[in-house]
């Protein structure tokens, strides 16, 4: 990869991993920071009470895997008993760093909290403040997830409801501002006094 590709990539996951600042990645395992280095993004890990805990870093290849994936593999690496050779061991800044091998890991599926994340933040795009489309969501249901946004066709407010996948709906998400104006998805929204009409995209 060249500089600015490591670049992205390293950027997208920090960006995917600030939600993690405020909840464990695992039972007693809090985020502490993503590195950047040549080629690979490393995250500090926190494992234990502030007392007897233990200062990891994971280090990523970016040519391997997308950050969507990563916090996925540090749930696996993190819940569960883990053998590594010593090669892949050493130590930086006073921390254990760890290589990964990601193409050896199956990563453990995004909770639905996180799914629904990336989901409202792909949505939420910089910028976009004086003209937002998402204006609101909410998590109901059975996986499912009501994205409030401005009606493209006038003055109102659409919930529109798509389902919580474990795989990214980056293609739903990027045509979310066209499918919300096709009539053949709406219906009034006789239950919910927040939005003028429903739209149903949990088979899109």
């Amino acid at each position: 990869m060249t500089d600015p590709e490591d670049r992205e990539q390293q950027a997208d996951t920090t960006r995917r991993l600030l939600y993690y600042l405020n909840a464990p990645v695992a039972e007693y395992c809090r985020l502490r920071g993503v590195l950047p280095v040549p080629g690979a993004v490393r995250i500090a890990i926190r494992a234990g009470d502030d007392e007897n805990g233990r200062d990891f870093l994971y280090e990523v290849p970016n040519d391997t895997v997308t950050p969507y994936y990563i916090p996925g593999l540090l749930r696996t690496v993190l819940t569960g008993p883990q053998i590594y050779s010593s090669n892949d061991v050493s130590e930086v800044m006073g921390m254990t760093l760890i290589h990964l091998r990601p193409g050896e890991i199956t990563p453990d599926p995004e909770p639905e909290q996180g799914r629904a994340l990336s989901v409202v933040q792909a949505l939420s795009g910089p910028g976009d403040d004086e003209n937002p489309f998402l204006i609101g969501f909410l998590m109901h249901g059975d996986g499912l997830l009501r994205l409030y946004v401005q009606r493209p066709d006038g003055p109102g407010i659409i919930g529109a409801d798509i389902r919580l996948t474990e795989t990214p709906a980056t293609a739903l998400i990027s045509s979310l501002p066209s499918l919300v104006g096709e009539e053949q998805y709406q219906r009034p929204a006789a239950d919910d006094p927040h939005c003028d009409l429903l739209v149903d995209l949990t088979n899109c």
